[in-house]
């Protein structure tokens, strides 16, 4: 059996483009990758503009979005690795971005734990 063993210190991207159901990544060696825009919910989430607003780094090793605060390596969209953010700090995140321009406010409450003595007032 032959493997194919890809060296990632070598796989960078160029150019990227979002769109309205997919990330797509143009490489330095020419190849395109993409992945569904549903397995990275801030992406999702975020409008057309932020969703533009991105820049490489790590000399293309990776790609930020500044206004949605998501960091995605190049490895793990070639590797089809989803988003690993918790529901929680996602669900967070949701609530805390602005609406209309004005913060929402919001804050979710953490779950208390099912055990232990309640306390007596």
């Amino acid at each position: 059996m032959t493997t194919l063993a890809i060296d990632m210190r070598l796989v960078s991207a160029q150019k990227v483009k979002v769109t309205g159901s997919a990330i797509i990544v143009d490489l330095m060696d020419g190849r395109t990758i993409s992945a569904p825009l549903a397995w990275y919910p801030r992406l999702l989430h975020g409008s057309p503009q932020e969703r533009n607003n991105w820049q490489l780094i790590g000399k293309g090793e990776g790609i930020h979005w500044p206004d949605l605060d998501e960091d995605l390596s190049v490895e793990g969209i070639i590797l089809g690795k989803p988003s690993g953010e918790s529901q929680l700090s996602f669900k967070r995140w949701l609530e805390a971005r602005p609406v209309d321009g004005k913060q929402t406010g919001h804050k979710v409450a953490e779950k208390k734990p099912k055990y232990g003595k309640k306390r007596l007032k």
